[in-house]
């Protein structure tokens, strides 16, 4: 049952957000992301290390992570060099790259999975024919953020979407690259993804000292 905003119960109930980090959630750096493979392979997690390598090479929402299919990354007996998948929330393909040890992680996996061309790369432990959920996901990635000492209020899956393209606008500029990478169909949503107005600002003002 849902509280009326004239109710004086209203008034007392605390904000959904209350002791939330709310907005943007911030980028993993380069030492992040080794410290992460660390954990993963000390632990011997095969799955959960591609499940990490292939988040941060394909940029894509964790609606689309969950749900790649064998067949999206494999042509024959090796893993591709890029893919394109279909992205849920656009409807707008989108490609991708996978780098040495994305592939590397996906293929240690894939053998010890198994399964055919149609099935899930990263299947349900309720339902083996169905997916990984989103929000177990997530759970993941809280506890391996936690796991290297970092805050998992400052961190969630949109870390690992934004990781790379950050990287890339950083080392290149090239804004305009990272919009395709992200498969955004505006560049304002690119730059307000990215938070670029407002960390170029910031950058600019710490080099004026009055």
């Amino acid at each position: 049952m849902g509280l009326s905003e004239y109710d004086p119960a209203f008034k007392e109930r605390p904000p959904w957000n209350a002791g939330v980090v709310v907005g943007p959630k911030r980028p993993l750096k380069a030492r992040d992301i080794w410290a992460i493979r660390f954990f993963l392979d000390e632990h011997r997690r095969l799955r959960d290390r591609a499940l990490f390598d292939f988040a941060i090479d394909s940029k894509l929402r964790g609606c689309d992570i969950v749900k790649i299919k064998i067949g999206d990354l494999v042509s024959g007996a090796i893993i591709r060099n890029r893919a394109t998948v279909i992205q849920q929330k656009t409807g707008r393909p989108v490609q991708f790259e996978m780098m040495t040890d994305c592939r590397t992680s996906l293929m240690k996996w894939l053998e010890r999975r198994g399964g055919s061309i149609n099935d899930h790369v990263f299947p349900s432990r309720v339902d083996y024919l169905g997916h990984l959920s989103t929000r177990q996901y997530a759970r993941l990635v809280d506890e391996w953020v936690t796991a290297i000492g970092l805050d998992s209020r400052e961190y969630g899956t949109h870390s690992l979407r934004r990781t790379k393209a950050s990287m890339i606008y950083k080392a290149t500029g090239n804004l305009r690259a990272v919009q395709i990478l992200l498969g955004h169909s505006k560049i304002e949503n690119t730059v307000r993804y990215l938070g670029i107005d407002i960390d170029d600002a910031l950058v600019l003002a710490e080099r004026i000292e009055i």
